[in-house]
């Protein structure tokens, strides 16, 4: 975390400094206030009277503005200090493949780009503001004390380091317990997180009383556990102002019977453990940050240093020219913490400029088989070749700018229909846009929209059918121009009709199709077919080819078009 502070040291230098010079100023009033007792109102001199509390007064208002430029610098360096790492997070986040994406629930995620990061910057600030000035006043006073009179101060000697001891442990105490808050924060955000996304079905199945229960058990243990980390950080104060206090009390007895101390000095010392004390009350309150920050710090450090091997490429990885023609090579895969694989020894070749459709009933590993394509997961064995040549060879970047993919769930983002196909194509031009939304069959829909493409889309696209939603999302993808086109049951929400004319226009375009789909009327159409079934393939060719050697398809057939689409034949 330190490193991030190298762009602001010229401004946390110049926060130090001033804060050194309140300090300073605090460290010598009770000197000063010593010399205003013994030269002026023992000695009855008014003119050292004025002389040493115009000083005293000069220094405070240096110490004054010294405070407010500070509290400038400190602001400064800690709002940048968690914007930088804010935006590390985040770019760490977006190079993620899936399989480290999936070791953090999104709510954690969520949680330590925004409450873990405020804690961090809140540490920055107190630290360049007052965090310094609590152990720099202890020991400031503990010799300014011995230097006024090592007998009276030698009680100091004996508690400071028991007490310094004491906060030590309550420190690593609290540590591990606020680690404990973050985690079940996460918790409890991630429930809230999926009622807010859940909100229409919790109240569709009148489970508002269910959900309600649910994150009032895992809020009661967020605020239970927070108790529990405070109460402990708070038991400090009574301890460290009961023993201050005591100190305090001996100095004066003692000063009583010294006869080597004047008034000036007994008050010099007593005014250092007052100020000491203060420091040790302060201290508490820094003690619960810096447990707070050293398990967000923990937790951020964890996602910046995630080791993400599946991301890295080949060195030397090259930019290149798509053709379309791909290949899995007895390719099998299995999902990080899992026992059984997803996909097991699959071998097929799909050739430029065809379209393939993948078949199977759910679970049987279609969508995975689409995800190891653009690299999102990498092949637990076996090798997918593209244009001949591996993937893990292919440069990243490149490899992802020649396909169009179209997930599952078509996810619209807040801003315009324009904005939603652009956003597949940064520099697409308006031209590009509608030849994409033509090519997806949605042009005539945008044009009946109040403000056609100019329209704002909710989010999610809540004012949108499911219909239009995939053919926004093909559009998207349409207008990359892309050489592989994947197509993860893209057409379901499409009447047969509709998903006809687009098949049709995807065909007059030049690039290779793969498209997961549960309807035999889209997969008929396709050059060839391939039907998984438990990770496996089960059986590939066309559609007539299916009938004739595979039970499984006839089976598919048969449930959707009845038992004469599959004739006399087997």
């Amino acid at each position: 975390m330190i490193s991030f502070l190298k762009p602001y040291r010229k401004a946390a230098i110049i926060a130090l400094v001033l804060m050194l010079v309140e300090l300073a100023v605090e460290l010598w009033h009770p000197l000063l206030l010593a010399h205003v007792i013994n030269e002026g109102i023992l000695a009855e001199d008014e003119g050292a009277i004025w002389k040493w509390g115009s000083i005293m007064i000069g220094i405070s208002l240096l110490a004054f503005a010294s405070g407010i430029i500070n509290s400038f610098f400190a602001a400064q360096v800690s709002q940048g200090f968690g914007y930088d790492v804010r935006k590390k997070l985040y770019d760490r986040m977006q190079s993620f493949s899936l399989t480290a994406f999936d070791r953090y629930s999104t709510s954690s995620l969520i949680t330590r780009v925004t409450n873990d990061v405020i804690q961090l910057q809140n540490i920055i600030f107190m630290g360049l503001r007052i965090m310094m000035r609590a152990p720099l006043m202890m020991i400031g006073g503990f010799i300014m004390a011995l230097t006024v009179n090592v007998k009276l101060a030698l009680i100091l000697v004996v508690v400071t380091p028991l007490l310094l001891g004491f906060l030590l442990f309550m420190m690593n105490k609290g540590f591990s317990m606020f680690r404990r808050v973050q985690g079940q924060m996460d918790r409890t955000n991630g429930v809230m997180r999926e009622n807010l996304m859940g909100m229409r079905l919790i109240k569709a199945f009148v489970r508002s009383r269910h959900e309600n229960t649910r994150f009032i058990s895992e809020n009661v243990q967020l605020m239970e556990r927070t108790a529990a980390a405070l109460r402990l950080i708070e038991t400090t104060i009574p301890v460290l102002l009961l023993i201050m206090n005591v100190s305090i009390l001996f100095v004066l007895w003692r000063g009583s019977f010294h006869t080597d101390a004047n008034i000036g000095e007994v008050v010099a010392i007593v005014n250092y453990a007052t100020r000491m004390t203060g420091a040790f009350s302060v201290f508490s309150m820094i003690l619960s940050t810096l447990a707070r920050a050293r398990a967000s710090a923990a937790r951020v450090r964890e996602v910046l240093e995630t080791d993400d091997p599946a991301e890295q490429q080949q060195p030397g990885a090259q930019p290149f020219e798509m053709r379309g023609t791909l290949a899995f090579e007895d390719v099998s895969f299995t999902y990080p913490g899992q026992s059984s694989p997803a996909l097991s020894q699959l071998h097929f070749t799909a050739e430029a400029g065809q379209t393939v459709a993948v078949m199977g009933s759910t679970g049987a590993g279609k969508s995975t088989l689409f995800q190891l394509i653009p690299r999102l997961y990498e092949p637990s064995a076996g090798r997918i070749r593209l244009d001949g040549k591996l993937l893990s060879e292919l440069s990243l970047e490149s490899l992802r700018k020649q396909i169009g993919y179209v997930p599952q769930e078509s996810l619209l983002f807040t801003g315009t229909v324009a904005d939603n196909i652009r956003w597949g194509k940064e520099e697409a031009t308006m031209g590009d846009i509608i030849e994409a939304a033509k090519q997806a069959q949605i042009h005539e829909t945008i044009c009946k929209l109040p403000l056609q493409y100019d329209t704002i889309v909710g989010q999610k696209g809540v004012n949108l059918s499911g219909g239009q939603k995939q053919r926004l999302s093909i559009a998207r993808a349409l207008v990359r121009t892309p050489k592989l086109i994947l197509l993860d049951d893209s057409t379901s929400a499409l009447d047969i009709r509709t998903e006809q004319r687009l098949l049709e226009s995807l065909k007059q375009v030049d690039c290779t199709i793969l498209m997961i789909t549960q309807k035999v009327s889209a997969a008929q159409a396709a050059d060839q077919i391939v039907l998984l079934d438990d990770g496996h393939v089960r059986a590939q060719g066309t559609h007539d080819e299916l009938l004739k050697r595979s039970p499984l398809y006839k089976q598919i057939v048969q449930s959707q078009y009845g038992e004469e689409a599959t004739g006399t034949d087997g």
